[in-house]
């Protein structure tokens, strides 16, 4: 979807932002949108992380279970 913008209209869309948010409000909105993805990426990763050592988890318990059940 965003990649059929093109050059024109990224341009287009920064002079409506600049003409609706004035010069003053730019940097205050890009500073917002940059934390937003800040804090969204890092919630992402922190999600993976999680469910990355729960699998980890898993795989130990399934692990210690056949070992058991072996002897």
């Amino acid at each position: 979807m965003l990649s059929n913008i093109g050059v024109p209209g990224l341009i287009l869309i920064l002079i409506l932002a600049l003409v609706i948010f004035g010069p003053n409000k730019l940097p205050e909105l890009g500073r917002a949108v940059g934390s937003t993805l800040k804090e969204f990426k890092k919630a992402t990763k922190e999600l993976v992380d999680d469910t990355g050592k729960e699998v980890i988890e898993a795989e130990q318990v399934i692990e210690e279970s056949t070992e058991s059940v072996k002897q």
